[in-house]
């Protein structure tokens, strides 16, 4: 009899309980002992939807108050020794810290996980580590699973992949010098399952996607040679790509079953199933972990059948990945039309699909007739419905040439231009573009959406807002203003409500990182722009100032990403239609007198293929997609653009290609780290640095920015260095906002006046 599992489930909850829930506890409202009685419920909830689904298993260890990644840390007992956290009497409070940071201490820092746009929290590697053990709250988990009667299936990042995705602060020649003391905590939590009950673990090595060297490769063998023994059966769990070439040390390692993504590495099965061990599992991931459309049964039956007749009960059916990276329940969506709905499945929605495949590999396929004939339809309406093509669109497309992709002037000529006209003082100070979203006005927002005031009344409301903000950038001394975007809900979806192709849902949330939750559009069909969105906005604001105003864009690359795609058309092709889109607002942003534009692209890198073989083809369709939006432009108006949390070193060339006049970039967390790539590249354009960490409630001094600019200068000339947080300020409150602003531009004047006095020197 074939099982079903889910690799994990989405632990915000389907109207982002987990979300309040923590926003309530960090501000005080809340104890911990009511934030804990929100994790419960979630858990027992989410627990009792996969079984009801009628997965084999229920997944534990997937629920975490902030970060999988920080929970394995505090598991072991590594998290950051700075903070001096003693990991077995571990507080929710402290954990808070250790994610957001503190008065006393900087956060971790944080980057994308593979490439999605979920954020993990970097583990720091320093000698004194002990792995000594941490709290229990995973094993609290589990008695609570087994409580309710579940068969219990534990998941865990794998040592591997733990010591990977972690950087060396101090002491270590190399991550895997640290390997002997992860191996013993591990085998400490392996015994401990084992000693609970717990029969099987899902242990991820999400790492085998990549292209690893021999010295990585090489652990896997000695470090799961250790490991078996003393553990629960081992499914060691791979996916994001496709693993053919580690084919023979999967089959050869001691553990009981492997995972294999075969939505993102289709082609890899027939490299396992020559020489596949008898008495071992073999899990298919069929069900896209990652994308919201329904699933083409009838095709991941024609894979399944013929494994099912030769593993029998040792075939294990999945999704994909893990489902956290999916909305919870399509039921809770009102705001859909019928056929848009019926085209979609939730992480709910995808355990009844894994469900269905199971019962049909089972023998019960008479039985389901009816579930598989409704899919059938909803693929065949979806393939065949008007709503998808649009002839313009495809004709504006076939249109265009590289001459569309070029600047008319270099930049060397145009920054000479730029700063002839803005006339700015050396080290500018700007910020990314959004100011806190206040309660007031979220009220506003949500009363116009129910109808509760009209557009005019929504509408100065909102203008009252934009007076504010500039008010107040002016009040500091800020050189480069924004308008602050109190009308955007998200910086994707307020473009996408906008577009022509693009539909949204009411509830489809997912996390991005902590409480952060995102709710993707998703894009349908051909994308187009109807008429003007952000032009009337960027005007008026610039009518309150005689400094300039940047108008402000998300690019097509992170429009992309940051949305659920299509999946019958390649992805180059999507982004080139976002991208014309964009170039017609920017120009529009032009002609009404805006002459800075920032194109943002925080997912830029998120793109990036794991593997670097596949990455030139992605890197010429998104560098061609940015400066298909950007360069229609004169060379007087001054394109920036921006991007956050991701690691550039070997992309720095695709970057410089993408030619923005100036780029900002996430730094404070790195302690300026991720500038020393750009310095050593000798990147060509000018850059801006983010000397404030906008994710923690910490208000960084003066002192911190100075140093943290006194590095800056130490890879990047005066001339080409700008001064700004590391990205937008929705998060924050006034408070903090206007202090570390205060603090900032105080530091760039320091700067300025420090410069002229090395000149004196010099």
């Amino acid at each position: 009899m074939a099982r079903a599992h889910t690799l994990g489930f989405p632990r915000i909850g389907a109207h982002r309980e987990l979300k309040f829930a923590l926003e309530s506890f960090w501000s005080g409202a809340t104890d911990e002992a009511t934030l804990q009685e929100t994790g419960r419920a979630l858990r027992t909830r989410h627990w009792a939807l996969q079984a009801q689904a009628g997965m084999d298993y229920v997944t534990v260890g997937d629920f975490a108050w902030y970060d999988q990644v920080l929970n394995t840390l505090a598991l072991l007992g590594a998290t950051p020794t700075r903070f001096r956290f003693d990991c077995k009497q571990l507080s929710l409070a402290d954990y808070s810290a250790l994610a957001r940071g503190s008065n006393a201490h900087f956060a971790m820092e944080m980057t994308k996980w593979f490439d999605t746009n979920y954020h993990y929290l970097v583990p720091e590697w320093t000698p004194d580590l002990a792995f000594d053990g941490g709290i229990d709250w995973l094993f609290d988990e589990i008695v609570e699973a087994q409580a309710q009667t579940h068969r219990v299936k534990v998941v865990l990042l794998g040592p591997l992949s733990l010591l990977y995705l972690g950087k060396i602060k101090s002491g270590l020649a190399h991550k895997l010098d640290l390997l002997p003391r992860v191996l013993a905590g591990y085998q400490r939590v392996l015994k401990r399952l084992q000693a609970a009950g717990v029969e099987w673990v899902q242990i991820d090595e999400p790492i085998l996607a990549l292209e690893l060297d021999e010295a990585w490769r090489d652990a896997f063998a000695p470090t799961y040679a250790e490991l078996a023994p003393v553990a629960p059966s081992l499914l060691l769990t791979t996916y994001f790509d496709e693993v053919s070439t580690h084919a023979a040390l999967l089959r050869d390692l001691p553990v009981a079953g492997v995972h294999l993504d075969l939505v993102r590495g289709a082609g890899q099965l027939d490299a396992f199933l020559a020489d596949w061990p008898q008495d071992r599992v073999l899990s298919i991931g069929v069900i896209d972990g990652r994308n919201i459309w329904r699933a083409n049964l009838d095709a991941a039956l024609e894979t399944l059948a013929p494994l099912h007749a030769r593993f029998g009960d040792l075939l294990w059916i999945g999704p994909s990945c893990s489902l956290l990276h999916v909305p919870v329940d399509l039921a809770h969506e009102t705001k859909l039309d019928d056929e848009l709905k019926s085209w979609l499945s939730f992480a709910t929605q995808k355990l009844d699909e894994l469900a269905l495949l199971k019962r049909a590999l089972n023998g019960e396929i008479d039985a389901i007739q009816p579930q598989l004939a409704a899919a059938r339809a909803a693929l065949e309406t979806r393939r065949n419905s008007p709503r998808i093509h649009n002839g313009f669109v495809q004709k504006r497309l076939a249109e265009v040439t590289d001459a569309h992709t070029r600047r008319a002037a270099s930049f060397d000529t145009r920054i000479g231009r730029q700063q002839a006209k803005w006339k700015l003082p050396a080290f500018p100070t700007t910020t990314i573009g959004s100011f806190p979203q206040t309660a007031e006005i979220r009220r506003a927002r949500a009363a116009y959406k129910r109808g509760e005031i009209g557009h005019l009344d929504y509408l100065e409301r909102m203008r009252t807002e934009v007076r504010l903000v500039v008010q107040q950038q002016e009040a500091l001394g800020l050189d480069v203003l924004v308008h602050g975007e109190p009308e955007r809900n998200d910086m994707v979806e307020y473009f996408g409500e906008q577009l022509w192709g693009y539909a949204f849902t009411a509830n489809g949330w997912v996390q991005s990182y902590g409480s952060r939750c995102v709710k993707p559009p998703f894009i349908y069909g051909d994308v187009y722009r109807p008429e003007a969105m952000t032009v009337g906005w960027s005007q008026y604001a610039q009518s309150l100032t005689e400094k300039p105003m940047k108008g402000m864009l998300t690019g097509p690359v992170t429009m992309l990403q940051w949305s659920f795609v299509r999946d019958d058309q390649p992805r180059a092709t999507t982004a080139l239609q976002i991208a014309l889109a964009l170039r017609d607002e920017v120009m529009d942003l032009e002609k009404a007198g805006i002459g800075m534009i920032q194109i943002d692209e925080p997912a830029f890198r998120e793109g990036l293929p794991l593997k670097p073989r596949d990455w030139p083809q992605y890197l010429d369709w998104a560098v061609r997609a940015f400066k298909l939006s950007a360069a229609g432009v004169a060379d007087e108006t001054q394109i920036h653009t921006h991007m956050c949390y991701s690691e550039f070193n070997d992309i720095l060339p695709w970057i410089a290609a993408m030619d923005a006049d100036v780029i900002t970039i996430e730094t404070s967390r790195s302690d300026m780290e991720l500038l020393d790539a750009f310095g050593r590249f000798a990147y060509p354009n000018d850059i801006g640095p983010g000397v404030y960490d906008i994710h923690s409630p910490r208000v960084p001094q003066v002192a911190d920015m100075m140093r943290l600019l006194t590095k800056a200068r130490g890879v990047i000339p005066d001339a080409r260095l700008w001064v700004n947080p590391d990205c937008g300020l929705k998060t924050r409150n006034w408070a903090e906002t206007r202090e570390a602003l205060a603090n900032m531009v105080l530091a760039a004047h320091l700067l300025r006046q420090q410069a002229v006095l090395d000149q004196q020197v010099a």
